[in-house]
């Protein structure tokens, strides 16, 4: 198996030490593997579009828009 060093802020290995029973290598595993899930996911769904990332962070910003609007309501 691999080996994996990650640099975390003292605030979250202080509130991590506060559950100690907790195995965080297999949480981080876990973590890594469902977001490598996720990304495979997303190019898949992504793999056929035309779409351009400009399309896209305009598209966003509409939506963001039309959402802001509605709760200004």
């Amino acid at each position: 198996m691999a080996t994996l060093t990650l640099s975390i802020p003292e605030e979250l290995k202080n509130n991590m030490d506060t559950f100690p029973e907790m195995n965080w290598s297999a949480v981080a595993r876990t973590a890594i593997q469902e977001r490598i899930e996720m990304l495979h996911k997303f190019k898949e769904f992504t793999r056929e579009s035309k779409m351009t990332e400009k399309d896209a962070l305009i598209l966003g910003k509409k939506v963001n828009k039309k959402v802001a609007e509605r709760y200004r309501k």
